[in-house]
């Protein structure tokens, strides 16, 4: 890979954005109101970085995650990222997440479970609010236990919590009212 850097790329869901280091992908952005908000919040939360062509590696990532919104059943487990400053227990949170398959689900308390510490659900959903790299560590695919969506930090909130669930097949999609 080169130096950081960042790129924006169309989805089924919006314009999204992928930032990345020497190590590895440090940040992805749900779409914003327009490509230029997305791109200014991606330029301020990698501060020294600019937009640039990805390397190949990045790019074969941005076409998984093209693909994954087009209904491709990709977990993305094997993407390398750079989580320098991420604490550990949100490390810990972020392995479990992303075993969870698309088209599938676990609740808040399910992943504390799976770390060892039954009751720690808020932790999780905190650890989950702060996650840099939403799709590759999917987030959008924890819910509360009664399967209800809450609190969703993209842009959109749980609308696109929603959209991104629909677009890999584990939520039905919206059905048309007269309304």
């Amino acid at each position: 890979m080169t130096s950081a850097g960042f790129a924006l790329f169309d989805t089924a869901i919006g314009c999204c954005a992928i930032g990345w280091t020497e190590a590895g992908i440090v940040d992805v952005n749900l779409p914003e109101t327009s490509p230029d908000v997305t791109r200014r919040r991606i330029a301020g939360r990698l501060p020294g970085s600019r937009e640039r062509q990805p390397p190949p590696a990045v790019g074969q990532v941005i076409e998984r995650i093209v693909a994954l919104f087009d209904g491709a059943a990709d977990d993305l487990a094997d993407v390398e990222l750079d989580l320098t400053g991420v604490p550990d227990f949100h490390r810990a949170v972020y392995r479990v997440t992303r075993g969870i398959r698309p088209g599938t689900t676990l609740s808040y308390g399910e992943v504390a479970t799976e770390l060892g510490l039954p009751g720690a659900a808020r932790a999780v959903g905190r650890a989950l609010g702060h996650n840099p790299v939403p799709i590759v560590v999917p987030c959008h695919r924890v819910l509360a236990a009664d399967g209800s969506m809450h609190g969703f930090s993209a842009n959109g909130g749980v609308v696109t919590k929603r959209r991104m669930l629909q677009a890999e097949g584990a939520l039905p999609a919206d059905e048309p009212t007269l309304f």
